[in-house]
């Protein structure tokens, strides 16, 4: 007998082709009718500009651990990093600045995560823009005179009153900006979810608005999944940190953590609940914010502002392939959500796909959940018992190739929805347009962390018909958000390859249409040298290997000091910085020989005047040591600066690496000390693609003319056979 998904699947096959055949059977009658001695010729079905119609432009370099982007009314971008850092792209002027730096608690996930604009930004003096990150508070944090013991890691076992220092909050505020800099002390504060601290996994933490000005908020399952061998994380033994029971987060109705959220902000701060959420306000044991529940990790959701569908990316476990004994492998979900539901996490993968209910107490498995009419029995369930059916999912894929949605390829699973496009002609106009084409309007993206590519889904009457490739030779480096901007180009952030930090391929990047044999964005080279050393500092820049891919001619442009002021138009120019400080030098190029003038870019130099940049390297552990997964490694590393080292100020991360990504396991502070080098269960060293990545990092204090800077180091270890 056919299951649900294949019906369905069967039916959207046969709808393309059924489709297809009427279309063209309507064509031919209609040629036929019109004109019976000589058929009229098929106008051709619109088909998609060539990768060549479009060009990738660079806007931010070097954005430290990017987390989310937003792009403003006027071109300009704000994008977060997970340390607190808030950086501001100039679009006029290409300058990069610091908007704003929050104070956050940081371990494993956690941090500053997602930003987004007011929907009524710009307007009548709405200047709020929205954050959502983790307050310091009072959570235990790791002490350094203790080398060989981790105070910011919860314990693993206990009481309730060993976990409660560890109990915390993920905020949702907003916060006024002028242009420049995000006034913190405007904070507004909307709504706190709660969290469980010192151990890991899954902050989610998207935020997006509806066309009625309706806030969604997706939050992850806050749960380790690392004992549950890649399977349903529901450990309910009563001595188990309850951060190993998703049961108490994604299947508690009582519980903000594990959905997608949809509440109404308000003046002042707070909010209201709008109608047509999953439960009616004043539900007993059900909380009202709930629009659908039962996700794992909804890291990125977007909505249509036209059709009003919300698009959900669930990112999935990561058992390799399905066990009788346990459930389901890794399944990876793309949700189209027009109605409040229940999407079936830690239940259920999909709607018929259940996981199998294993007691951890004991070690046996007992039967399969039932989708249709999930029941939450835990003891850290404090919402309701009977629970909604398991919604269906509208694109499921696992590490294999999809029998169902092929398109999808092969390799790790992490689904992200994007943006659906809305086509505006006006876009096209004027100079230098760099609005996508007609062809994608009403099209939603879909883009794969693991797998660096992005697809167009298109839907029919809430139905997907088809899937395609959007940009495919251009390169998308674990693009982690990406949105429409105003102007109509597609504005990305990638994350890069690499761990918890700033990889060498992040960046934030636009993609402009530029039409077949349009003009080109040139692309600036900047350097200078020396680019850091005592004052004076006389630095000679060059834009030597700046480049127009049409041969134009160029305008240069040098901001020395990124206070939006032109310092030089020479393309080579020297400069001598007179007082200390940190200095980004800015290089703008723009085009003013083609057929569309006005096309720029820029590149960056960063010089240090006073205060250098410390140098953090490891003394240990070395790449290619002999290593085995379960060794204790202690590390060491070493600190060279212009100031006095403190070896408090450094910290250092496990992160368990696996495959392109990281599942990071604890963090410690001081210049010496060791780790436990865990293999969660359900992952094989063998077949998994497993290392052992250690990342350090040191933040000097600055000095009376200089910020802060920071330097990192990072190691991995592979399991020697």
């Amino acid at each position: 007998m056919n299951s649900t998904r294949e019906v369905r699947a069967s039916r959207a096959r046969r709808g393309r082709a059924v489709g297809a055949s009427l279309a063209t059977a309507a064509v031919l009658v209609s040629a036929l009718a019109a004109a019976p001695a000589q058929a009229r010729p098929e106008v051709p079905a619109p088909s998609a500009p060539a990768d060549s119609a479009f060009q990738k432009v660079t806007l931010n370099d070097t954005p430290g651990e990017p987390m989310d982007l937003a792009v403003l009314p006027n071109g300009d971008v704000l994008h977060t990093t997970r340390g607190g850092d808030i950086w501001l792209n100039n679009a006029e002027t290409g300058v990069n600045s610091l908007a704003a730096q929050v104070d956050v608690y940081r371990h494993d996930e956690e941090g500053l995560q997602s930003i987004a604009l007011d929907p009524d930004f710009g307007t009548a003096g709405n200047n709020w823009v929205y954050l959502y990150y983790a307050p310091p508070m009072d959570t235990p944090v790791d002490d350094p005179a203790t080398p060989d013991v981790n105070e910011g890691d919860a314990p693993v076992s206990g009481t309730a009153e060993d976990f409660a220092p560890f109990d915390g909050v993920s905020r949702l505020s907003r916060f006024q900006f002028d242009g420049e800099n995000i006034d913190l002390a405007s904070e507004q504060h909307i709504i706190d979810v709660e969290a469980t601290r010192g151990l890991c996994c899954h902050v989610g933490g998207d935020i997006v608005f509806d066309a009625a000005g309706n806030l969604y908020l997706s939050t992850g399952d806050d749960t380790n999944p690392f004992v549950s061998g890649g399977y349903s994380p529901i450990d309910e033994r009563p001595e188990s940190n309850p951060g190993y029971d998703a049961q108490r987060t994604s299947a508690n109705t009582n519980d903000l953590r594990g959905k997608v959220l949809r509440i109404t902000p308000q003046d002042g701060g707070g909010y209201t609940i709008p109608e047509g959420n999953l439960f009616e306000p004043g539900t007993d044991g059900a909380r009202p914010e709930i629009y659908a529940m039962g996700l794992r990790n909804p890291f990125r959701i977007d909505v249509d502002q036209d059709t009003g569908a919300l698009y959900v990316g669930d990112y999935s476990p990561d058992a390799r392939e399905a066990d009788p004994e346990r459930g389901p492998g890794g399944t990876g979900r793309w949700l189209v959500v027009e109605e409040p539901a229940n999407y079936g996490w830690p239940y259920c993968a999909t709607e018929d796909k259940p996981y199998i209910d294993y007691d951890f107490a004991t070690g046996e498995s007992g039967d399969p959940f039932d989708c249709a009419a999930p029941v939450n029995e835990s003891p850290n369930n404090t919402g309701l018992t009977e629970l909604p059916p398991v919604a269906e999912s509208d694109v499921w894929y696992n590490y294999e190739l999809s029998e169902e949605f092929p398109e999808l390829g092969v390799g790790g699973i992490g689904p992200m929805a994007g943006p659906a496009y809305e086509f505006d002609v006006k876009n096209t106009r004027g100079r230098a347009p760099v609005a996508w084409p007609e062809y994608y309007d009403g099209k939603a993206l879909f883009y794969e962390w693991t797998r660096d590519y992005i697809k167009a889904m298109t839907l029919e009457d809430g139905e997907l018909t088809s899937i395609e490739n959007v940009v495919d030779s251009l390169v998308t480096e674990n693009p982690i958000d990406m949105e429409f901007g105003p102007n109509g180009a597609l504005y990305v952030l990638e994350y890069g390859n690499g761990y918890f930090g700033e990889n060498e391929e992040a960046q934030v990047a636009r993609i402009d249409y530029i039409g077949e044999g349009g003009n080109h964005t040139p692309i600036a080279a900047a350097s200078g040298a020396p680019a850091a050393g005592p004052s004076p500092l006389t630095v000679e820049f060059s834009s030597a290997d700046t480049v127009d891919p049409d041969g134009d001619k160029l305008r240069y442009a040098w901001d020395f000091d990124s206070d939006g002021t032109v310092d030089s138009t020479d393309p080579n120019p020297t400069y001598t910085y007179e007082e200390n400080g940190n200095y980004v030098a800015t290089l703008t190029v723009t085009d003013f020989g083609g057929k569309h003038r006005g096309r720029h870019s820029s590149a960056e130099v960063e010089v240090e005047v006073g205060n250098q940049q410390p140098v953090i390297e490891f003394v240990s552990p070395v790449p290619g040591q002999d290593f085995q997964f379960g060794d204790v490694v202690s590390y060491e590393v070493t600190v060279t600066d212009d100031q006095p080292v403190d070896c408090s100020r450094v910290e250092v991360t496990y992160i368990l690496g696996h495959h392109t990504h990281g599942h990071p396991q604890t963090t410690t502070n001081g210049c010496t000390g060791s780790f436990v080098t865990t293999v969660p269960e359900g992952h094989d060293p063998a077949v998994d693609d497993l290392s052992a990545v250690f990342n350090a990092e040191y933040t000097d204090a600055g000095d009376a003319n200089s910020d802060p800077l920071t330097g990192t180091a990072e190691v991995v270890l592979e399991a020697t056979s």
